[in-house]
C-alpha cells in the first residue's frame, strides 16, 4: 500500500491543494511504521510542499 501511496502523491504533487488531501487520506489508512517511512520519503522528495507537509504529519 505504502509503495501506491508515493506513486499518487508524485502524481498529485503537481496541486497543492489535491496532494494535502491524497496525504491526509495515505495517513489515514497507513499503519504507523508506514506512516514514518511516508514522511521521511515525503521530506526528501517534496521539499517544495514543506508548510503542508508539516500541517499533516503535525497530526499523524
Amino acid at each position: 500500500m505504502l509503495n501506491y501511496v508515493k506513486t499518487v502523491l508524485t502524481r498529485v504533487s503537481f496541486d497543492a491543494r489535491l496532494f494535502e488531501k491524497e496525504l491526509r487520506k495515505a495517513i489515514k489508512i497507513l499503519i504507523a511504521e508506514e506512516v514514518q517511512e511516508l514522511r521521511s520519503w515525503c521530506y526528501a522528495n517534496f521539499g517544495d510542499h514543506q508548510a503542508i507537509l508539516n500541517r499533516c504529519f503535525v497530526a499523524a
